[in-house]
């Protein structure tokens, strides 16, 4: 009985370090000082010095290096704290959790950004506005209006709900502490060399198509709870979906135009169009088709990415549990 119990714990301490580790963000936001995601990105630098070669075969082993690194970083914390009972489980389940998301201060970002673009108006000074603009994409802000700074940051917002929660927290539920901690790796590396950069073209291949790869699934359920989340923000869950269905496709990624298409159509705007970046133009297609959004639109895509990343955590978590479940049925069988 004993021995029954102690097998059990794991069904729920991962379901309940997910949504401790959530509320901890939702209460503390990203760590002030020692993030480790940024202690992650330091260590993918100096690899990158004697990685580094215009190929995609020195890329794949840069990431096959890291993600190898931090996954067997993720095995031993799991087996460690599974060792130490249901409180040690949860506790660190909830600590690792916290570590990688970094949904809250997305929509604080986002909800600065709409305030600093509002006062903008009064003042004429885009100033503020665009010393934000880096901290939520890597577009540039020098060349960007009040209507391509709004919609940069919104389309930052949408896009990020998936990859700085969403993602996060689905593959926790899955595979506990070494899929938060792949999954943020995978994420970290995408957006450090995934751009289609001359220098990252090949280099930044393996990172971007990994990083594809796990954010299938997210990405849907990111866009499924968008949509049944519009009503929330005065928006449609058809209008939701009808832009998912129509425009989504056309978007390069095959992630981001889920994403983004679900949330233009919930706020009943128009996004995409000529997106400048650091490395050169694209020219993206249009998801929605409302409006150009203002930085009132701002404000509602911020909320909306605060209420999809609350149904996120409650979905997670009711995962956690089903995959918990079965494999003490699995490990009772054999």
């Amino acid at each position: 009985m004993l021995n029954a119990s102690k097998n059990r714990h794991p069904v729920t301490a991962r379901a309940a370090g997910l949504l401790l580790g959530f509320a901890a963000d939702r209460y503390f936001a990203d760590p002030a000082r020692f993030h480790p995601v940024a202690g992650f990105g330091t260590s993918a630098i100096a690899l990158q010095r004697v990685s580094y070669s215009d190929s995609k075969v020195a890329g794949t082993v840069h990431v096959t290096v890291l993600l190898t690194g931090v996954g067997a970083l993720g095995l031993v914390s799991e087996s460690v704290a599974r060792r130490g009972g249901w409180l040690a489980h949860a506790g660190v389940m909830a600590a690792a959790t916290w570590a990688v998301l970094g949904g809250t201060s997305l929509a604080r970002t986002g909800h600065d950004m709409a305030v600093r673009l509002e006062e903008s108006r009064r003042s004429g000074d885009l100033t503020a506005a665009r010393d934000l603009l880096p901290s939520l994409c890597g577009r540039d802000p020098s060349v960007l209006d009040e209507e391509g700074l709004t919609r940069a940051a919104l389309e930052s917002v949408a896009e990020n709900t998936s990859d700085a929660t969403v993602g996060a927290l689905l593959w926790g539920a899955v595979l506990g502490i070494p899929g938060l901690y792949v999954y943020r790796a995978a994420n970290t590396l995408d957006a450090m060399i995934g751009y289609r950069s001359e220098k990252y073209r090949n280099f930044g291949w393996a990172a971007a198509r990994f990083d594809d790869l796990v954010n299938l699934v997210p990405a849907r359920l990111t866009g499924v709870i968008t949509a049944a989340s519009a009503p929330l923000v005065g928006g449609s869950p058809r209008e939701s979906l009808s832009a998912w269905r129509r425009d989504a496709s056309a978007h390069p990624s095959p992630n981001a135009g889920v994403a983004e298409a679900t949330a233009a159509g919930a706020l009943g705007i128009s996004l995409g169009g000529r997106t400048q970046y650091s490395y050169g133009v694209e020219m993206r297609p249009v998801l929605g088709n409302g409006p150009a959004p203002t930085p009132t639109d701002l404000r509602r895509a911020s909320r909306l990415s605060s209420i999809v990343q609350i149904g996120a955590a409650i979905t997670s978590a009711a995962v956690a549990v089903a995959v918990g479940k079965f494999d003490f049925l699995r490990r009772s069988r054999n």
